[in-house]
């Protein structure tokens, strides 16, 4: 046990030297670099300059809605939720599903610095907007995890970006992590610049659970998570495969949505 005298000199040596550590290295900008009062924050002007998603939102994607628009008639497929356009349009075969921002302005630069730029201390700021986002989809038993990248992609990035956000929202919500529970056996190329036609189809089948791992979902419900959500087809890959694998219900959760109008 440490005296009295001694544990009060132990605090103030690391309250002053934590002092010292601020005045040299003051906690920055996640986004621009200027300075903000806390560490993995962004100032004032890129907080009101990233598009967070709030309000009323589109229960299979979480794109912003009209807060007056009225959900689905009784009846219908989709009966009692709301739901955008494009999802009305399209059918999502999850269960649900939300996201954190915008793809567009400092959210894309964001997203981009974690998956192109190395920065992979965002993932931890990232994982507080995803686990605020994700409130409406959280469950008992639920097993979180990332959409996976192919081999190839993995080796020349060194990391799966889907999987530090799905590691650190785990970590923060309790939920069990499986960041190994989906494969990519397929590479399919970059999905950027085609259309959604297409997209769907370089995704068909590209995505599996192997038996082995299938008996960790079955039955449970299933939390996927990903970086960006454009057309939904990576999602809808992954959706089937939990389904083969006798997963419960389905839901997904993007950290930025590309809209449209956007």
């Amino acid at each position: 046990m440490i005296p009295a005298g001694r544990g009060h000199a132990v605090v103030l040596a690391k309250t002053l030297g934590l002092g010292l550590i601020r005045a040299v290295f003051p906690p920055q900008c996640i986004a621009c670099g200027g300075l903000v009062s806390s560490d993995f924050g962004l100032c004032g002007s890129c907080w009101r300059e990233t598009p967070f998603i709030t309000g009323a939102c589109c229960d299979a994607c979480g794109l912003g809605v009209p807060a007056d628009l009225a959900p689905d008639a009784p009846g219908s497929e989709s009966a009692g939720r709301i739901l955008c356009e494009e999802c009305h349009a399209s059918p999502r075969p999850w269960a649900a599903g939300r996201s954190a921002m915008l793809y567009r302005g400092t959210a894309r630069n964001l997203v981009l610095a974690l998956k192109h730029g190395d920065r992979l201390d965002l993932a931890r700021p990232m994982g507080e907007w995803l686990a605020r986002a994700a409130r409406p989809l959280l469950t008992e038993n639920m097993v979180i995890a990332p959409v996976p990248l192919h081999r190839w992609r993995l080796f020349r990035r060194q990391y799966n970006q889907a999987a530090l956000l799905s590691a650190e929202l785990a970590r923060l919500t309790g939920l069990d992590h499986l960041p190994d529970l989906l494969t990519r056996p397929r590479a399919t190329g970059s999905q950027e610049g085609r259309s959604r036609e297409a997209r769907f189809a370089a995704l068909d089948g590209a995505l599996r659970i192997p038996p082995a791992r299938a008996a960790r979902v079955k039955g449970r419900p299933v939390l996927l998570v990903d970086d960006v959500m454009t057309s939904g087809a990576t999602f809808s890959a992954a959706t089937g495969a939990c389904h083969a694998a006798g997963a419960g219900p389905v839901s997904v959760l993007a950290l930025a949505r590309v809209a449209r109008n956007g």
